[in-house]
């Protein structure tokens, strides 16, 4: 991503890591463009050095920075920005990848630097991730898209209100379907497959059934699969008994919208 002053990313655990990889994968950002604050040393954090970034400068070096990365757990946040805050000139953006860590509450934190929210999955290492976008500030949106779009499938949000659901969806998302699958391939077991032979037909149909999902309609791709009175048809109408499967899904990114919340 083309752009003067350096980008900071401040935390560098899985999520951090992640972000990084797909950075140094990509070349959205130049090594040399990169400055990584973390406590203690991480593979991804001593690759992008081996390339050129710098790990825990002075935090003189931060004077320059045109974009802020916060990383860290949402319970820190406000303890390891206070020490960086004096060195931000007014350039800078922050750029929250935190869960449940409203604008308000940053800016409260923070003072009046642009502030842009992105919600992005782990997929980012590979430039294969979803990453969801708000900010109040037009600019710094384009920034979050800048520096996500080549890493991830992204999404304007049009309300801040909405980053609790689609973290919920997207960011937990492939939780649900890697327990889904879990569950597909313990159910075949039941029906009589050895176990391995379950996990591997449950693992392989998920990759397929991505691979094919290109941007047709959900129930086209079902109709494609289920045909009226076929065996497909019968499991899906036992999965769905009683809107149990709808039910049980409202519940599940309920409970994670309201634990976002929590966090925050």
């Amino acid at each position: 991503m083309a752009g003067n002053g350096s980008v900071v990313l401040v935390g560098c655990g899985r999520l951090g890591s992640a972000i990084l990889e797909g950075w140094l994968l990509t070349e959205t950002v130049a090594p040399s463009d990169l400055i990584i604050l973390s406590p203690s040393e991480k593979p991804a954090a001593e690759a992008a050095q081996a390339r050129g970034a710098r790990i825990n400068p002075p935090h003189e070096a931060l004077t320059d920075a045109r974009v802020v990365v916060l990383a860290v757990k949402p319970a820190i946040w406000r303890e390891v920005m206070d020490p960086l805050l004096p060195f931000l000139g007014d350039q800078a953006v922050i750029l929250s990848v935190m869960a449940g860590v409203t604008a308000p509450t940053l800016a409260e934190g923070i003072g009046g630097w642009p502030i842009v929210r992105v919600m992005p999955t782990t997929g980012v290492s590979r430039a294969r991730g979803v990453a969801s976008i708000w900010s109040a500030d037009e600019a710094a949106r384009a920034l979050g898209r800048g520096l996500f779009a080549s890493v991830a499938e992204t999404v304007d949000l049009a309300d801040e209100a909405l980053m609790d659901a689609a973290t919920a969806v997207a960011g937990s998302g492939a939780a649900y379907f890697y327990a889904f699958t879990e569950a597909l391939a313990r159910a075949g077991e039941m029906a009589g497959l050895d176990g391995a032979t379950a996990d591997v037909l449950a693992r392989a149909t998920l990759r397929s059934a991505a691979e094919s999902m290109g941007e047709d309609k959900l129930e086209i791709l079902i109709g494609r699969i289920a045909s009226p009175g076929g065996s497909t048809r019968a499991g899906l109408d036992a999965l769905d008994q009683n809107g149990r499967l709808a039910s049980l899904l409202n519940e599940t990114v309920a409970a994670a919208v309201r634990r976002n919340r929590e966090m925050g």
